[in-house]
């Protein structure tokens, strides 16, 4: 079955409430009026009602009966101050809060901690930083996961891949890639995928010797510590992980090599490149990045996104909310 197929069967008539800071954005205003015609979720779009309006009327976009929230006149912002100050436990005072939260991200994620929203969708204007921040200042990560991280659905005719980290974290630490392969696996389970996970690096099980190909392994051996049902393998070089043959030859005794579907990249320099390349040269559409470990959805689109990516993402995101 087709990917968004499942995933709109998987929210119709949950009434899934996904915020829209960027209402500005003529991508995100479209998207959002195909998501409101077909019924597939509610969504929420945050600014000025006059202003939006006008704009969605300039383009031709119906906004119909679509809520807008103005931040710095909402209703729910002396409840959200209160709310936001006790989250943050001490480190911002009411002053700050009253600051923070007119803007649209910080507001809208927490629409989504106070279960105002299910969701949220931004990062087609904004920084991955200015989206990400927030959602780890209040939403924050799940418990024994130290970080969030970036995985892409990678998908061409019937191929469908996970990559991940590919849009957060620099470099990552042995008990880091461990977590991301272990949410890896949820994550692409939710998407239809049985995760066969490769751990990637330029070794395949010893067959470089150096620091960095070691963490690889260690990794991988606490991924099954945490997970020993998790179906997972590596050290190994992606023709080894993807390539049947490839992976008989270097690794024989694997049943990840050669048959993997979901690679988890040793840093943030190989995951972004990796996926480009399959993106721009394997011409493979890249969906995401979707946040992984985080306690609610919270998705970071790039500024490169079209309509389309908008309309996916906010399916992917409204689907995260039911795990």
């Amino acid at each position: 079955m087709d990917l968004f197929i499942d995933l709109k069967k998987k929210i119709e008539g949950k009434n899934l409430k996904i915020v829209f800071p960027e209402s500005e954005d003529i991508r995100i205003l479209k998207a959002v009026s195909r998501l409101n015609k077909e019924k597939l979720l509610i969504p929420i779009l945050l600014g000025k009602s006059k202003e939006v309006e006008k704009l969605a009327k300039k383009d031709g976009i119906d906004i119909e009966g679509i809520e807008i929230i103005d931040p710095e006149n909402s209703s729910l912002f002396e409840d959200m101050v209160k709310a936001f100050v006790e989250r943050r436990k001490g480190k911002n005072t009411e002053e700050d809060g009253r600051r923070m939260l007119k803007d649209a991200n910080y507001f809208g994620t927490m629409l989504v901690y106070m279960d105002k929203a299910d969701g949220m969708v931004s990062g087609a204007v904004h920084s991955t930083g200015d989206t990400v921040r927030p959602a780890l200042q209040i939403v924050k990560t799940k418990p024994n996961i130290s970080r969030t991280s970036g995985a892409f659905i990678m998908i061409k005719d019937d191929k469908k891949y996970l990559f991940a980290d590919c849009a957060i974290n620099v470099s990552l630490t042995e008990e880091q890639l461990a977590e991301i392969a272990v949410e890896s696996a949820n994550t692409a389970e939710l998407f239809g995928i049985d995760p066969k996970i490769a751990m990637l690096s330029f070794s395949t099980f010893g067959s470089a010797k150096a620091e960095e190909a070691t963490k690889v392994e260690n990794a991988t051996k606490l991924a099954k510590e945490m997970s020993p049902n998790l179906n997972i393998d590596g050290e190994m070089q992606f023709d080894a992980a993807i390539v049947p043959e490839v992976g008989r030859q270097k690794a024989p005794d694997s049943k990840i090599a050669g048959n993997a579907n979901v690679f988890i990249f040793p840093s943030l320099e190989a995951g972004n490149i990796g996926y480009k390349i399959a993106q721009r040269l394997g011409e493979f559409e890249a969906i995401g990045p979707i946040l992984q470990g985080l306690n609610k959805p919270i998705s970071d689109l790039s500024r490169g996104c079209n309509e389309e990516d908008v309309y996916k993402l906010s399916l992917i995101t409204a689907a995260q909310s039911l795990i």
